[in-house]
């Protein structure tokens, strides 16, 4: 038989087709280490960037697709600016960093202007409602949120390695921007999560009795240690009631608890309790932050327990804290307090005639005008008997005339 000819076209030449766009940009993705939520995010926008153009590839696309796809977006489904941008830096991340064009008027595309809002804060007797109207499932998890100040995803990822009774501390492990930080755990929750940790533990006995894979450990340490992700130190504190798939592909295991369970259970706590507010579970971490502040806390430790990277995204709070009742007094409510002090406001019967603005009565025909508060430094008014006479003749029984009284009438004159 003959043998196989090999050139040079046959050297090197790959032996499976290339992967999917969708598959190659979550195969990047996930090279520069992105969360999961950011991969979601940007699969989203890439296939709604390529059904808005029937299909077409996005290497055959450039700028006028691009700002018609996000002119789209911004006038016929009128997102927000903060969706306007998400689905720009997708857009951006596929041409740069999956199909690998360089193109200059990418960085010409115009970004929407950031505007920040202020959080939604419940007070302190909004939060009692809320937290007490709970199923008894969700309102350990509620109040540990609350009493913590922890996000959302960062409470439910939590491990029973990292929670530490000795040191009343729980470690937040790969927050917002991968970061770890370390809060106090509350001592009211300190019996709760010794039960919550006694019921979790039936479900990894009965896992291990299974044979089970066990829970899903960070990067490669499954390979470094092989028993990291069947041990008790790794096991979640708020483990599901159901093994699920793995969405990254690493087959049946057993998560946490869904975040839509919490967010649904948050959102009946908040009808039962009465609180017309658009409340989400992060409210509960906006409220923390606040009552810290109003308790006199500094806003560095503040910052500290929120992981915030800069003290001006901390700073959102103290804006909080100047609006309403319990910053700036009113003008209108001083002008009510000087009302009702003031000596020299007459007491005129009511109806028709009164000055709204003074609390007097005036004359038929005459304007109301309004009477400028007393001062603080005036002394209070003299009763009749003790208050100087009125007239010269009086005046000069008990102030006799000297010559520098007499210059000064004879100047005044």
């Amino acid at each position: 038989m003959k043998a196989p000819q090999i050139t040079p076209a046959t050297v090197g030449a790959p032996t499976q087709q290339p992967p999917r766009l969708l598959d190659a940009l979550r195969a990047q993705i996930r090279y520069m280490h992105y969360s999961l939520r950011t991969e979601e995010a940007y699969v989203h926008w890439v296939r709604a960037f390529i059904r808005y153009h029937n299909l077409r590839h996005p290497s055959e696309l450039s700028r006028p697709e691009i700002e018609g796809f996000l002119t789209w977006l911004a006038v016929e489904r009128e997102v927000s600016p903060s969706t306007h941008s998400q689905a720009l830096s997708a857009l951006l991340f596929l041409y740069q960093k999956v199909l690998n064009l360089a193109l200059p008027w990418m960085e010409d595309v115009g970004r929407p202007k950031y505007q920040r809002r202020l959080p939604v804060v419940l007070s302190h007797d909004e939060v009692a409602r809320v937290l007490s109207n709970f199923e008894e499932g969700h309102r350990l998890f509620a109040e540990l949120l609350y009493g913590t100040g922890m996000r959302l995803t960062e409470g439910l990822r939590l491990r029973t390695k990292d929670v530490d009774f000795e040191r009343r501390a729980i470690v937040v492990r790969q927050g917002k921007g991968a970061k770890d930080r370390i809060v106090m755990l509350p001592a009211a929750l300190e019996a709760p999560l010794r039960a919550q940790l006694a019921r979790a533990h039936v479900l990894w006995a009965a896992d291990r009795a299974r044979g089970e894979p066990g829970v899903e450990v960070p990067h490669a340490l499954g390979r470094k240690y092989p028993r990291a992700a069947s041990s008790w130190a790794w096991f979640w504190v708020f483990p599901a009631a159901q093994s699920s798939l793995d969405p990254r592909g690493a087959g049946q295991r057993r998560h946490h608890v869904h975040e839509g369970a919490f967010q649904r259970a948050f959102k009946r706590a908040l009808e039962v309790a009465g609180v017309d507010r658009l409340a989400s579970p992060h409210t509960l971490r906006h409220s923390f932050a606040t009552h810290l502040l109003q308790s006199g806390y500094d806003i560095r430790t503040v910052q500290e327990l929120l992981g915030h990277a800069d003290v001006s995204t901390t700073m959102i709070y103290t804006h909080v804290l100047r609006l309403g009742g319990g910053a700036v007094r009113s003008p209108l409510d001083n002008l009510a307090v000087s009302r009702s002090m003031s000596p020299l406001t007459p007491a005129g019967p009511p109806g028709a005639g009164a000055d709204a603005f003074s609390g007097g009565a005036f004359p038929p025909g005459r304007p109301p005008r309004a009477r400028e508060p007393e001062p603080c430094y005036l002394k209070p008014a003299l009763p009749p008997s003790k208050r100087p006479p009125a007239t010269a003749a009086a005046a000069r029984t008990i102030f006799p005339a000297t010559p520098s009284f007499t210059a000064a009438a004879i100047s005044a004159s």
